[in-house]
């Protein structure tokens, strides 16, 4: 293979990639917002923490997409690599795991 970098699609890839990424946490806020709104009657003090901590993790996970989406704009049009998604990825999984486990106590309590 030759290790000569591939011309940049003029393509709005990534600006597409960022878009997905804002709709899906705003997707994943909102549910942590239903958690506080629907647990706190039954579960408390912890659906509201959890709640809380859903959203916060979901704008954790927002400003690492935003950061990424520009270290791959960078990237493309630099060298034509693209970066690992990491703490993006990570902080979204927590916030879904906050909610799926405020949900199954939901369940359990009910």
């Amino acid at each position: 293979m030759s290790d000569v970098p591939l011309p940049r699609d003029g393509g709005l890839q990534p600006e597409r990639t960022l878009l997905a990424w804002r709709r899906t946490l705003l997707a994943v806020a909102v549910a942590s917002a239903a958690v506080v709104r629907l647990g706190a009657p039954t579960l408390g003090a912890p659906a509201v923490v959890a709640g809380v901590l859903g959203v916060a993790l979901c704008a954790a996970a927002l400003v690492g997409a935003s950061l990424r989406y520009r270290q791959v704009a960078r990237g493309l049009d630099a060298t034509g690599a693209l970066l690992s998604p990491g703490a993006a990825v990570l902080a979204l999984t927590a916030s879904l795991l906050v909610v799926g486990v405020v949900g199954l106590a939901l369940v359990l309590t009910a």
